[in-house]
């Protein structure tokens, strides 16, 4: 409970009661100087604003839901906690569910955060829409890589991936490739479509036909990419370049070709797809797509709290956000 009342505090500060409250808002409206004062008076005090007391008077909880289907991902952990970092100086908690890719968990964990009273939800995930149990809730949803279909009200933050899968493939051809692999998610998603489409359209470009032995769907496993390049190695089949349509598939090829003594980039050369962490470190270091996690997670924080706070929607219902090649040894 508070030790001093919003009252008190603006008399001390020489404001408003209503600057107060803006300022424990963080909603603005105040210079950064009547900011400062007012929060050194609730630092001096101890304030600590009644949370449950405002959900009864304004019937929001001030907490948000976020669902993620790997939280072990770094690309996911990281624009979960860009939006951690986004909301919780604005007031608000998070709770983050990971769904492990299963359907009938992600159900149960919807049904959990209603029982929580969220005041909105942020998918993360490439899938194409979100389930029912959701939707019927009407509560605010925003997706981050996750191309809703059934709803216009519904908000998607994405990466350009196609551009990303198309500059992926030309750093590729600048480099001299001819035969280049493309590893990808096998499911039927968004983000892996945009970057084949990418891919396909660069070969285009140049006048190279599709190869479907070039074409490599396989389950989202770095074992699984490691044992898909070995296969083709063994089958004979040439290539000299590879594009990963993510880091983590992109690691699992390597491997295979330094098993099999290929070098790279000098015998094949690698592309991925994220821009995490360990591509840095990786031997060779990855030439990668680098997607801003930290600019989805808080764009999609920023309208989802405009659709609690403010009940304002971004006239568009998909936004796209730029992506950039970051060349390093692989290539």
């Amino acid at each position: 409970m508070a030790t001093i009342t919003i009252k008190e505090i603006a008399k001390l500060a020489g404001v408003s009661t209503a600057t107060v409250s803006r300022v424990l808002n963080n909603s603005g409206g105040y210079s950064d100087e009547t900011k400062q004062r007012v929060l050194e008076i609730l630092d001096k005090f101890n304030y600590q604003m009644n949370v449950v007391a405002k959900s009864l008077r304004t019937s929001l909880t001030n907490t948000i839901g976020i669902i993620v289907p790997d939280i072990t991902n770094e690309y996911y952990a990281l624009i979960a906690l860009a939006i951690e970092k986004y909301c919780a100086p604005r007031g608000y908690s998070i709770y983050i569910y990971n769904t492990d890719e299963d359907p009938e968990k992600e159900k149960l964990l919807i049904r959990d955060l209603e029982s929580r009273g969220v005041d909105g939800l942020i998918y993360i995930s490439g899938k194409m829409s979100v389930p029912q149990e959701a939707l019927k809730k009407r509560l605010p949803i925003v997706c981050v890589n996750r191309r809703e279909e059934m709803s216009q009200e519904i908000t998607v933050i994405e990466s350009d991936n196609y551009q990303g899968g198309f500059i992926a493939t030309e750093e590729l051809l600048n480099k001299g490739c001819k035969s280049i692999i493309i590893i990808r998610d096998e499911r039927d998603i968004v983000p892996m479509n945009e970057r084949y489409r990418g891919y396909c359209d660069a070969l285009k470009k140049r006048g190279l036909s599709l190869n479907l032995e070039l074409i490599q769907p396989i389950p989202f496993n770095v074992s699984k990419a490691d044992e898909c390049v070995q296969n083709l190695i063994r089958n004979q089949i040439h290539f000299d370049g590879i594009f990963a349509c993510s880091d983590m598939l992109a690691f699992g090829a390597m491997q295979a070709l330094r098993e099999h003594g290929k070098r790279i980039p000098e015998d094949i050369k690698v592309v991925g797809f994220d821009n995490i962490t360990f591509g840095k470190y990786s031997f060779p270091e990855l030439t990668t797509i680098h997607q801003d996690k930290v600019g989805l997670g808080e764009k999609a924080s920023e309208i989802l709290l405009n659709i609690i706070e403010k009940k304002e929607r971004p006239k568009q219902s998909i936004m796209v956000l730029p992506v950039e090649l970051v060349k390093r040894k692989s290539t």
